[in-house]
């Protein structure tokens, strides 16, 4: 594999420079007012479900749409008031395939007060280098004509995923200057709710087929390689989540003249999860590892040809000893996941009071790999806690509910999907994989499977299509939390790695 790609490298040297060329001659001619726009579309509160601010994010992108001169319209689903789909298409004369590019607008909750100094989600700076880091916000002065590319802006979306529109959009904006011949037709689909899990984009792909016909989807979402490579991902995990919450007494109660009598529901709780792992880390609810599909030797021998990255994470980290019990931090990647995402019950800290509380709560995070399907998975959860004596009910109980049953746990399921792999050996595969070669001087990463989860399994099921992810951004760029940020440099990167895709050559 190592070799390939560094015969890659030799055969796509003329390309590089042809396609480098049309990035950088349009970078290097805009590059402040690239900025300046990307940082006002960042200042657009994206939070999924903040329907008025998402849909002004829609406007944004669609009106950018129609400067590009890009036949747009917004493809809405048919629940009422879904968040659109933002759609657009160039047709090429004579193009015998076509490419459809996909990114989200919308992004993960925040909390302003859990930022950096100075921080705020929707006001994006440039900083010196992640803040938890030592990082600064660092002024640009105003007679500046360029941003230095080895500056960060921090912002809510500036990595995950309005970078994925960003580079994409500008790929064609650079193309569309320099005069570019197309050789492909190319579809936009910019989506609006993948935070919450997509959970409307089947009844857009039904309603819009039509529109969305495409030999291969690019999914432009995640972080690059942590070694710095661009890389080219085949699929992802799938993804549910599950809320628990196990009950006490029906009101607080004092924990000197109660305790060891009335039944504690934050010990029921941490009890109950603890169980869930052994002392190896691996999770003990029965067949929770049974219909997984193994790896491909294509896909092992990929693995083995990527960089390691496990000490460079430990130190960013700050692990000494992983999960896994020895097994490396890819191979995991292809293992179903069982994590806890939050936990709480009565309160620590200054608000601590001597309390038994009234209930405990979780949020599961079930991660899925090829083989598995969530309500399966879901099932094996509620069998393991059945098994350890819990009535799981889907309200809160009754008086004669808590009468009736000694332990008692509400178990709600949110929306999910299960997880895609595309066949690394597919000859569109393998044309994706030599554009991103061809915008890097240097070996790309080539990963059968992404740790992080997408709704791409709905695009084959829906549209038959074949999907493809090529991440853009910095791998600690802080996504889903707070300080979340991107390199200047790396959207420049990405910007070449889109028009190297899209030029098809």
């Amino acid at each position: 594999m190592k070799y390939i790609l560094s015969v890659l490298v030799v055969l796509f040297a003329g390309q590089v420079i042809a396609q480098n060329t049309i990035a950088d001659t349009y970078w290097n001619a805009h590059q402040k007012s690239i900025i300046d726009h990307y940082k006002t579309f960042l200042s657009i509160p994206n939070v999924t479900r903040d329907t008025p601010n998402i849909r002004k994010n829609a406007a944004f992108i669609q009106q950018w749409m129609k400067e590009l001169g890009i036949e747009t319209k917004l493809l809405e689903g048919i629940t009422p008031g879904v968040t659109p789909a933002v759609y657009g298409k160039v047709t090429v004369p004579g193009a015998t395939r076509t490419i459809a590019f996909y990114a989200h607008y919308d992004g993960q909750p925040v909390n302003p007060k859990q930022w950096g100094t100075g921080l705020d989600p929707f006001t994006p700076v440039f900083i010196t280098a992640p803040y938890e880091r030592g990082g600064k916000i660092i002024q640009l002065p105003d007679t500046a004509t360029r941003v230095p590319e080895n500056w960060r802006i921090s912002g809510r979306g500036s990595a995950d995923d309005k970078a994925g529109v960003m580079t994409i959009l500008h790929a064609y904006a650079a193309l569309k200057e320099q005069k570019a011949k197309l050789t492909q037709n190319i579809v936009f689909f910019f989506e609006g709710e993948e935070e919450m899990g997509s959970t409307h984009i089947g009844e857009i792909f039904e309603r819009n087929k039509s529109l969305l016909n495409a030999d291969l989807w690019v999914i432009s979402d995640g972080p690059r390689h942590v070694s710095g490579s661009k890389m080219v991902v085949f699929g992802v995990r799938g993804d549910v989540n599950m809320a628990l919450t196990v009950y006490g007494p029906k009101r607080p109660l004092h924990s000197g003249n109660y305790g060891n009598w009335a039944p504690n529901p934050a010990r029921m709780l941490v009890e109950l999860l603890a169980g869930m792992k052994d002392e190896n880390n691996r999770v003990t609810i029965k067949g929770f590892y049974d219909d997984v599909v193994p790896l491909t030797e294509t896909e092992k021998k990929a693995i083995a040809a990527i960089p390691d990255i496990e000490t460079t994470l430990k130190k960013d980290l700050g692990i000494v000893q992983p999960e896994g019990n020895g097994a490396s931090f890819l191979e995991l990647l292809s293992l179903p996941t069982l994590n806890i995402n939050g936990i709480s019950s009565g309160n620590t800290g200054a608000m601590a009071a001597n309390i038994i509380p009234v209930k405990a709560e979780a949020a599961l995070d079930l991660r899925l790999v090829l083989g598995n399907d969530l309500n399966r998975q879901v099932e094996k959860v509620k069998a393991h806690i059945r098994s350890r004596g819990y009535t799981i009910l889907d309200h809160d109980p009754s008086d004669e509910e808590r009468l009736k049953y000694e332990k008692i746990i509400k178990i709600s399921v949110g929306d999910g999907y299960n997880a895609q792999r595309t066949p690394m050996d597919l000859p569109l595969a393998q044309f994706v994989i030599k554009a991103v070669q061809a915008s890097s001087k240097e070996p790309i990463v080539l990963q059968p499977s992404a740790g992080g989860s997408l709704p791409l399994i709905v695009f084959e099921q829906k549209l038959g299509a074949k999907v493809l992810t090529v991440p853009v951004v910095n791998f600690d760029n802080n996504q889903h939390a707070e300080n979340e940020n991107v390199r200047i440099d790396y959207l420049r990167e990405g910007i070449g790695t889109m028009v190297s895709i899209m030029s098809g050559n």
